[in-house]
């Protein structure tokens, strides 16, 4: 990479770091450096273009600012960007951003949200039921995205979370998610990892929801409610806790019940299991965190990044393309004060050539 600046050569030797030992899928004797084509693609992102076109576009036009990063001649065509969308290794790519997205969140205690993403246009022709998807891990605290995988050809949702898992550090995080996560392969990958787990109890282990049921009619547990208006709702919520007798899968220690009505609506209940014994107050705060996932990554990539209008769908451009975003909505997090919104953020790096360049400097 050619370096053009004091200001940029952190930047890019942070790059280097995160993304140097990336293996490159092109021909040898390719014109652009792979790390300079990552510049462009997450500077752009983070001005808010979103695909291969766009990308070129604004390699050509925004030439002066990122000439403080690197040097180039001529900006890459779209065919090329396409071309490495598709062609490189999204595992690997993951990898490099798991080690990037811990920088800013290391040795933080935190609940991290697992949960996938489809997207939900960047599918085959005749395959609009079966959109690919991406699954995240997302720090509730820091608001970070720690880790992305998207499943590989005959794999699914499951077996991307366990990438997810294997990708992060969990030593002293609570690791949520939604039913489909709760099976003993989930529990065995956490506390292998040093993290616990709070996971939601459905049907689809039914054995189990009727071992957690007839536990908390035969033993008397601990109950917290608490009462909250918001929006102009008003919401009850109760929790009830009780240790399990024996352990149903690796770490398991406890049952919780949350029983919700909103305003006069019928009462909801559902079920979690925990690898640590939880007050009744902290199952109603940690049940509830799980959904930050939604608002403040899902939510963003969509409104903010325009994931769902995506039409990267050859080869690995959809996972590859998700990472990028998940890149970019980290710098965007860390660029500026809570109080200026994202969508001013991408604003003024489209405007401003000195915060888009401070903005990637966040990557160290």
């Amino acid at each position: 990479m050619g370096r053009q600046s004091n200001e940029g050569e952190t930047a890019i030797s942070s790059l280097e770091s995160y993304f140097g030992a990336l293996p490159d899928p092109r021909a040898g004797n390719a014109t652009h450096r792979l790390g300079d084509l990552i510049v462009m693609m997450i500077a752009a992102s983070l001005c808010g273009a979103s695909n291969a076109t766009e990308f070129s576009l604004f390699a050509q036009e925004r030439k002066q600012a990122l000439s403080r990063l690197i040097a180039y001649e001529v900006a890459p065509s779209h065919d090329t960007f396409s071309r490495l969308l598709r062609l490189l290794d999204p595992e690997a790519f993951s990898r490099a951003f798991a080690a990037f997205a811990a920088g800013f969140a290391r040795a933080c205690e935190e609940v991290v949200s697992l949960d996938g993403k489809a997207l939900r246009r960047a599918y085959e022709k005749g395959l609009a039921a079966s959109p690919p998807l991406t699954v995240s891990a997302f720090a509730a605290e820091t608001r970070l995205c720690l880790a992305a995988v998207s499943p590989g050809e005959e794999e699914n949702e499951v077996e991307a979370a366990l990438k997810v898992i294997e990708l992060i550090d969990l030593t002293g995080r609570l690791v949520t998610a939604d039913a489909l996560h709760c099976h003993t392969r989930m529990a065995k990958a956490i506390t292998e990892r040093g993290g616990d787990y709070l996971l939601a109890l459905k049907g689809n282990r039914r054995h189990w929801v009727g071992h957690a049921n007839r536990h908390l009619a035969e033993t008397a547990p601990a109950v917290a409610e608490r009462t909250e208006t918001s929006h102009g709702r008003s919401e009850w919520r109760q929790a009830e806790v009780v240790v399990s007798a024996e352990p149903l899968m690796a770490g398991h220690k406890a049952f919780i019940r949350i029983t919700s009505r909103r305003d006069q609506a019928k009462p909801l209940t559902r079920l979690f299991m925990a690898s640590t014994l939880l007050s009744p107050q902290q199952a109603l705060e940690l049940t509830r965190a799980h959904w930050q996932i939604e608002n403040g990554l899902h939510w963003m990539l969509d409104v903010h990044l325009d994931e769902d209008q995506s039409r990267a769908r050859k080869d690995n451009a959809p996972a590859n393309t998700a990472l990028l975003n998940r890149i970019a909505r980290n710098l965007l997090q860390a660029a500026d004060v809570d109080k200026v919104p994202i969508s001013h953020r991408i604003k003024k790096c489209a405007w401003n050539d000195g915060y888009l360049i401070q903005a990637i400097t966040h990557m160290r």
